[in-house]
């Protein structure tokens, strides 16, 4: 803790800025900076777990958080489908998994100790410096330096999953139930098709049969012969409506049901690189958004073969969060690493911004401070804590100037 307050009070009195790396994962560059680079791999680790919260240092990454906490026979309510980030990072951009009671990884703090430009270390929770917690369990960095976060746990649990296909219209009529009734729902629409693939997990007591809920043969697809047509659609894209009809036959019709502990049931490995986008809308707003999304990409013959993601998340209280005050379905646009993703992109912009819809932080999106303030209900409650905080923009990098217009 001592460095990080030395090295913020360093580049305080230099007239740096001061930006900190986590993981890598977002697919923007928040990290980016002309000045100093901090970061906190070094300041990880688990310090306690009481009364159902845990103090945990902020570098630490989402899957050593998990094993720390099984090992104490805890687990963590909620996690996305990708466990490499660091805590820090992932409560920053409002990281999030699905479940419609469920909120983002932000909503399991509880609090947590910021170091600020100051190179002074303050305190914050709902009870203490409330406005100030409220706004930083989402500011990208912008307020200062998480060094520790309480995050709320719960004991140690099991989740079964069970995959099934169905017709898109099917599933999209589905979805305000099939999330209702179960803890987590899912699914994952593919282009150029009619198929989708739903995932509904729950709590259960039976025991473990794989503890990735991902099978060696799905993950050989999935990393594999997906790795290979992908490389075979970037050398020639108009196979890509081919190559989405095949994958989609590919998926089986049937898959075991399969049963892992808390802290593996969510996280799956991923290889194929991919550029992203994403939008969180109204979750009332979210089918008719996405048989929009699959019309233009049907009339405009898209050359897309990644599958859409859809997902739903509890609505939140946290300023810059994209669910503040509303539950949300959440869908991702993918395309392969090397190939045009642009026109597609701005069109699903488009269309999730007609509904309602704001960018996930951490994903790729064309919005600047005009248009960004319009979607938050708390943006000049924001804009104004983060002026008082931070006057000299020391947490401030090119692309945060784009996004708060400072």
């Amino acid at each position: 803790m001592e460095e990080l307050k030395s090295t913020v009070r360093t580049a305080v009195a230099a007239g740096q800025t001061l930006r900190v790396v986590g993981s890598g994962h977002s697919f923007v560059p928040l990290v980016e900076t002309g000045g100093a680079l901090v970061s906190l791999r070094n300041m990880s680790g688990l310090a306690s777990v009481e009364d159902g919260v845990a103090d945990v240092w902020a570098g630490t990454d989402l899957k050593t958080l998990g094993e720390l906490l099984s090992a104490s026979g805890h687990g963590m309510l909620n996690l996305g489908d990708i466990n490499k980030q660091s805590l820090a990072g992932a409560v920053g951009t409002g990281t999030h998994g699905t479940g419609i009671g469920l909120g983002s990884i932000s909503t399991q703090v509880r609090g947590m100790t910021l170091m600020m430009p100051d190179g002074e270390a303050v305190e914050c929770s709902a009870a203490q410096e409330p406005d100030l917690f409220a706004a930083a369990r989402v500011a990208l960095g912008s307020l200062g330096v998480m060094a520790r976060i309480k995050i709320g746990v719960v004991p140690a649990y099991r989740l079964q999953l069970v995959k099934q296909t169905m017709d898109l219209d099917a599933c999209l009529e589905a979805a305000p139930a099939l999330a209702r009734d179960n803890r987590h729902f899912e699914f994952y629409w593919f282009p150029h098709t009619r198929k989708t693939v739903a995932k509904l997990m729950n709590q259960t007591q039976a025991p473990v049969s794989n503890q990735g809920l991902t099978s060696a043969m799905e993950l050989a697809l999935e990393n594999g012969v997906f790795g290979l047509l992908s490389r075979l659609v970037r050398a020639k894209p108009e196979r890509a409506p081919g190559v989405a009809r095949l994958i989609g036959r590919l998926v089986g019709d049937k898959a075991p049901v399969m049963v892992a502990d808390c802290h593996r049931a969510f996280a799956t490995e991923r290889l194929v690189r991919f550029n992203e986008m994403e939008y969180e809308l109204p979750a009332e707003r979210g089918p008719e958004a996405l048989r929009e999304l699959a019309a233009y990409i049907e009339k405009n013959k898209v050359l897309v073969h990644f599958p859409v993601e859809y997902r739903y998340v509890q609505g939140d209280d946290i300023w810059l969060s994209p669910f503040y005050g509303r539950d949300s379905a959440s869908i991702s646009v993918h395309q392969y690493v090397g190939m045009e993703h642009e026109p597609y992109f701005r069109a699903a912009e488009a269309i999730f911004l007609n509904h309602g819809g704001r960018p996930h932080w951490g994903k790729m999106h064309n919005l600047g401070a005009r248009q960004l303030a319009g979607l938050y209900p708390r943006w000049d409650d924001f804009m104004a804590l983060r002026s008082r905080i931070d006057p000299a923009g020391v947490f401030i990098n090119p692309l945060l100037k784009r996004y708060f217009g400072c």
